[in-house]
């Protein structure tokens, strides 16, 4: 089940000014506060999401990632075995092998 934020309008109880509260995505908002039953809001957080931190992990999960270094020069920070490091414009060898990371 999703944890929502919702905070008191008036003066906070012992569960503070901004609480969470677990309910179902089909609950409707709380518009009072389970504990002191004053009035209260339901506050739009940010998301958890998830996502590779390194280089590696994206070359794990399959990714190739290209830095910007040059006019028309990008480096493959991602590059695997038989990869050019270096992608150069109008040099289609150092393209990529996308072949090792796609398949049917």
């Amino acid at each position: 089940m999703p944890i929502y934020e919702y905070e008191h309008l008036e003066a906070p109880c012992s569960l503070g000014k901004v609480f969470d509260f677990r309910q179902s995505i089909d609950d409707r908002p709380l518009t009072t506060c389970p504990q002191c039953a004053g009035p209260v809001r339901k506050l739009i957080s940010r998301t958890n999401i998830s996502c590779p931190k390194s280089d590696s992990e994206l070359r794990d999960l399959g990714f190739t990632k290209l830095v910007k270094r040059d006019d028309g020069v990008y480096e493959n920070v991602t590059a695997r075995n038989g990869d050019s490091r270096y992608m150069v414009k109008g040099k289609p060898e150092t393209i990529p092998d996308l072949s090792k990371t796609i398949s049917d």
